[in-house]
């Protein structure tokens, strides 16, 4: 299980000796992502992609239930209207709801693809000043080590949190 934790960095420089401290930290590049504003130049950082700036998984995730339970009541109502042989009305409402989930998430995850990340919103002020976020994705037994050495070694970060549980894949 990882965490994902926010700084807040005051500029490009400061942004690049703290991932380089990540990266001898044994954190990977691919867990490590930087957020600026536009025009703000990002060379030799992670900068975040889609799947971090935007609502694009929580649309997926919300897309997918909503969807096998509208594909549910469309299948119990299709197998409640016409006439079917019994062994195929499970597999209707089960089918139903299959393709409501995937229907669902894919339509969702369209929308959630323009959405900014609502989770990021309390750092627009400070992005819209020109600091750096930084957002690392950590094992949950070094969150500690790294918060103290980040700490220690970088005190012009700003702690901005840490985030319970990230998804699995971004």
């Amino acid at each position: 299980m990882r965490r994902r934790m926010y700084y807040l960095l005051p500029d490009t420089g400061s942004a690049r000796r703290t991932m380089d401290d990540l990266l001898l930290l044994r954190i990977e590049e691919r867990h490590i992502h930087f957020i600026a504003r536009p025009g703000v130049s990002m060379d030799g950082l992670h900068e975040a992609n889609v799947l971090q700036t935007s609502d694009l998984v929580h649309g997926a995730k919300l897309g997918a239930v909503t969807g096998a339970f509208a594909g549910c009541v469309a299948g119990a109502a299709v197998v409640w209207y016409f006439v079917m042989a019994p062994a195929y009305e499970i597999a209707t409402v089960l089918g139903m709801a299959l393709f409501g989930a995937l229907f669902g998430a894919w339509v969702a995850s369209m929308v959630g693809s323009s959405v900014p990340n609502s989770r990021l919103r309390q750092f627009e002020a400070q992005l819209a000043q020109g600091r750096i976020l930084l957002m690392v994705d950590v094992p949950e037994h070094k969150v500690e080590e790294i918060k103290e050495r980040l700490g220690r070694s970088h005190p012009e970060a700003t702690d901005g949190g840490l985030e319970p549980n990230i998804p699995a894949f971004p």
